[in-house]
């Protein structure tokens, strides 16, 4: 008996472990898929007209030699024309939390010769960025699949300068293709409350989509 006690005991302890491993937030993003299926749906050619990478790029004013983090950078699709936009003396973080996704990226900055693009592999509730020297930290079509988000911007502002910025875009809620479900839904409002909490303010918005908002913030 006293085993079988010691055995019982030993298993109550462990339910929590376990519970914590399996669930969405220790081990998945919301609305997770696998790495073949994001690079599908992220470079399907409907989906990368609809983008206008160029106007979207071209609204954050990159100075020659910036420093960006594309957040949740996919397939990168944003990650190279913001090389560009920086030029050989700036800086590309494409960060992402598939290490399948940041392969394909610096493989496709290798085809390139994008010297300027680093991949960064990070986390749930941060980007783990190498060194803290952001000018821009750019988050399109990301920012409702993370599920902490208070906590994922409160860590991405300890990477960015002084006078580094947030760049946002998103859907509107009754607009995206998560209507549907509020958990992966994200207001202009919402957004801009997490940012003051961490001292951030909107500088800046851009009217390029008709089911997006676009809004830069700053300390």
């Amino acid at each position: 008996m006293p085993l079988l006690r010691r055995l019982s005991a030993l298993s109550r302890l462990l339910l929590p472990v376990v519970a914590l491993a399996l669930s969405p937030s220790a081990s998945a993003q919301l609305g997770a898929r696998s790495t073949e299926e994001w690079l599908r749906l992220l470079d399907s050619q409907n989906r990368v007209v609809r983008l206008k990478v160029d106007a979207a790029v071209a609204a954050l004013q990159l100075a020659p030699g910036s420093v960006v983090a594309d957040i949740g950078a996919g397939s990168g699709v944003f990650t190279l024309p913001l090389a560009k936009a920086v030029g050989a003396s700036g800086k590309i973080y494409a960060v992402d939390i598939e290490q399948g996704l940041v392969d394909h990226i610096v493989g496709k900055a290798m085809e390139q010769k994008a010297d300027n693009v680093s991949g960064v592999l990070g986390q749930f509730t941060d980007p783990k960025l190498p060194s803290h020297d952001l000018d821009v930290a750019f988050i399109y079509d990301v920012l409702h699949h993370i599920e902490d988000r208070l906590e994922y911007l409160k860590n991405l502002a300890t990477y960015l300068k002084p006078a580094g910025r947030i760049a946002v875009i998103d859907f509107y809620p009754e607009l995206g293709p998560h209507k549907n479900d509020p958990s992966l839904q994200v207001t202009k409002d919402q957004s801009k409350a997490w940012m003051a909490a961490i001292g951030f303010k909107p500088v800046a918005e851009h009217q390029l989509y008709d089911d997006k908002w676009y809004v830069v913030y700053a300390r």
